[in-house]
Parts: C-alpha cells; sequence; structure tokens
C-alpha cells in the first residue's frame, strides 16, 4: 500500500478548507475564504456574543487559531473552541478534535480518545473523519475492517478528498477487499489529480503510459507526469525525465531532462539510466541543465 497520510479540515496545517454549516449566507465564512483574517474574528467573536449555541462561528474561531489566521497560533486555543462546538453536535469540530487528540496537538496525545471523536464526526457523514479512520483501519487484513475501510474512503472520494480518491483507488488497482479493477483506479486516480493530488497525477499518468485500465496515451501519461514533476514530486520528475530523455509521449529534449533529473536526484532518486542515457551532454548543455533545474527550484 502506497504510504498515505492523516488530514485535517484546517487549511494550512492539513492541507484541506473546512466549510462550516451555515456557510450560505456567512458573513464570518464569507471573510475567511476571502482572506480577511480579522474581519473573520471579529464576526465570528460578535456572533457567539449574541447566541452561545453558534458551533458553527466557535469552529471558525477554533480554525483561525489552528493556523495562526489573524491571531497568534494557538492549537489549546483552538481546541477550547473546537470542544465548544463539538458538544453542540458541530461534525467538523469533532474532526479536528480528533486529529489533535491522535498528534498530540493542544492537548495531550490520546489515540483511543481521538478515534472516538473521529467515529462521532463519521457517524454523521463527515468526509475528512470518515478518510482518517480509513487509515487507522487501514494495516488490519481483518475482512470486517477491510470492508469497513473501504466504505469510509467511498464517502471521502465522494466529497472530492483527493487523499481519498487515491486511496481508494490502490485499493482497486491492487484487488484489496474487492475485485481487482485497474479501470474504476484510472477514473479514481483522475479524479485525485484533478483535485490537486500529485500522487493522484503519477499514478493516473503510469496506467495511462502502460494502457492499464484505460486506453494507452503516452502524450496524456508526459502531462500528468509533468503536472507532479512541476509540484516537486520526485517520482514525476524522473518518469518525466526518461520520457524526455527517450522521447516517448514528447520530443527529445535532453537538456530539460537533465534539469528534472538534477531535481529527482536532489531528492534523493537517482538513476543509472538517466545517468547513462544524458552522459553525452556537453558543459554548456549540462550548465543550462543546471540553470533550469535551479530556476525551478526558484534559485536565480
Amino acid at each position: 500500500m502506497r504510504k498515505t497520510r492523516l488530514i485535517a479540515i484546517a487549511a494550512v496545517a492539513f492541507g484541506l478548507s473546512f466549510a462550516p454549516a451555515r456557510a450560505a449566507t456567512d458573513l464570518a465564512f464569507g471573510a475567511y475564504q476571502r482572506g480577511l483574517y480579522n474581519e473573520a474574528f471579529r464576526e465570528a467573536t460578535g456572533r457567539i456574543e449574541k447566541d452561545k449555541g453558534d458551533f458553527a462561528a466557535m469552529t471558525l474561531l477554533g480554525e483561525l487559531y489552528n493556523q495562526g489566521l489573524g491571531v497568534p497560533v494557538s492549537p489549546a486555543k483552538a481546541a477550547d473552541w473546537y470542544r465548544l462546538a463539538a458538544q453542540r453536535g458541530d461534525p467538523q469540530a469533532l474532526a479536528s478534535l480528533g486529529l489533535m487528540a491522535l498528534e498530540g496537538r493542544g492537548m495531550p496525545k490520546n489515540p483511543a480518545q481521538g478515534r472516538a471523536w473521529l467515529e462521532e464526526a463519521a457517524a454523521k457523514g463527515n468526509p475528512v473523519a470518515s478518510y482518517n479512520l480509513a487509515l487507522i483501519l487501514l494495516p488490519s487484513n481483518a475482512e470486517d475492517d477491510v470492508r469497513r475501510t473501504i466504505a469510509l474512503l467511498r464517502v471521502a472520494a465522494n466529497a472530492e478528498l483527493p487523499d481519498a480518491q487515491h486511496a481508494l483507488g490502490v485499493l482497486y488497482l491492487k484487488g484489496r477487499g474487492m475485485t481487482r479493477n485497474p479501470a474504476e483506479a484510472a477514473k479514481l486516480f483522475e479524479r485525485a489529480a484533478l483535485n490537486g493530488s500529485s500522487v493522484g497525477d503519477v499514478e493516473y499518468a503510469i496506467l495511462l503510459f502502460n494502457g492499464e485500465g484505460i486506453t494507452k496515451n503516452e502524450s496524456k501519461a508526459a502531462q500528468f507526469f509533468r503536472r507532479a514533476a512541476a509540484k516537486g514530486n520526485a517520482i514525476a520528475q524522473n518518469r518525466l525525465a526518461r520520457l524526455l530523455a527517450a522521447g516517448r509521449g514528447v520530443p527529445v529534449n535532453k537538456i530539460d531532462a537533465a534539469a528534472w533529473h538534477i531535481l529527482s536526484v536532489a531528492q534523493g532518486l537517482n538513476d543509472p539510466w538517466l545517468d547513462d542515457a544524458l552522459k553525452d551532454l556537453t558543459p554548456e548543455e549540462k550548465n543550462k541543465a543546471g540553470k533550469l533545474a535551479g530556476e525551478r527550484l526558484g534559485v536565480r
């Protein structure tokens, strides 16, 4: 199984933005979405002063403290606001509390309590909690756990969480807990890629290149490898370098290939085949490749 990671509701700290329950006409959340964090803080605070049961405003304040947006970062204050919202049944606050307890952030580390909060949030249909519960269950080979893992990943994938789409796609590709189905895996990897997942880009590109579960298309595979390479994915950088060196799906461009090879090697992904394929570059061409790699890293 590919490496997976916990994700939480926090946009910066864990990589996924959230939407409080009353977002439709919510001035506080609207300000949050526009990056006006001080205004979001004032609006949310004002709402709680008028309504002590406003759990959406409480969750938003927890989010601001969790990420340090408009206020100093304070996991402890974030947890306090999440608790108040969770006590009023907010699944988003429950999901955040669960992850904080699992990681020992803003409170003592407590895996049992963290899982209990995630279970409560998942029972309310929260996709982030569903995904993270699936990760907890994923190492188990018990039939019931595998079955539940798949069900939880479906909830999260249907909510367009790219990490969940990728994880579910891997299960389809491996045939774990279900009939192996590369075509379904390809659909999920494509959705994950279009939702911003670099590993989704890579997995989808591999299936495209090999023609597994989808019509073979080396040119399109190169496009998705390039997307992930630009995001810093070392595997994508390596695969794109190989395509550029061999002229598969793209015209041969050994300078560009060398630049991506430099970047992937810098992340620890050595490739003797590329070393050999690019050994005849002139000093001038190697210098150009080095400059190009530096530009891609933002080094001038």
